[in-house]
């Protein structure tokens, strides 16, 4: 159930056309590098404003830990849905993607992805994990942010990330919130 809240609230986020902050905007060029940033900005408004929570959630919560002012875990945070570029789908797109990907079973998005049109697109959404990993990679991000864009989607690959128990709880439930 919490899930289905995560998505509905995002949703209905995403419906505002608003910028993110200036500030926040200017706080994030602190944080990744120039081709990081240069992709960054490519993110839909809905998308750049989720990012920016989710670091400074993620920030907040390390804060009285020894992982304070580590700027990988804010860049992981801030990159983590960067593959979501790759579909090029708006957010009913994106709804109607997370259906299919459901009723079909993500085992189709690879397949799907080689496809021509909405299927193609489809099938890009639901693979956005790795396909942002890539894209993190070949903007010289850090190690943990591609680990962490290819593996948060997937509990099961959270552990095997090799970072601190209190820095995947913190990255989780800022995504969660």
């Amino acid at each position: 159930m919490a899930r289905q809240t995560h998505l509905a609230r995002r949703f209905f986020g995403a419906l505002w056309p608003g910028n993110p902050d200036p500030i926040d905007t200017a706080w994030v060029a602190t944080v990744l590098n120039e081709r990081e940033l240069a992709v960054w900005t490519r993110m839909p408004n809905h998308d750049r404003r989720h990012s920016i929570h989710v670091a400074r959630d993620v920030e907040a919560q390390l804060a009285d830990t020894k992982y304070a002012g580590d700027a990988r875990w804010a860049e992981a945070a801030l990159l983590h849905d960067v593959g979501k570029l790759d579909s090029r789908l708006g957010v009913f797109g994106r709804v109607l993607a997370t259906i299919a990907g459901a009723a079909a079973g993500h085992d189709m998005a690879e397949p799907w992805s080689e496809k021509r049109g909405i299927t193609r697109s489809f099938g890009l959404y639901l693979r956005h994990p790795e396909l942002g990993a890539s894209r993190i990679r070949m903007c010289d991000g850090s190690r943990e942010a591609a680990v962490w864009a290819e593996a948060h989607q997937d509990p099961e690959r959270w552990r095997s990330t090799g970072f601190p128990d209190v820095v995947i709880e913190a990255l989780v439930a800022a995504d969660d919130d």
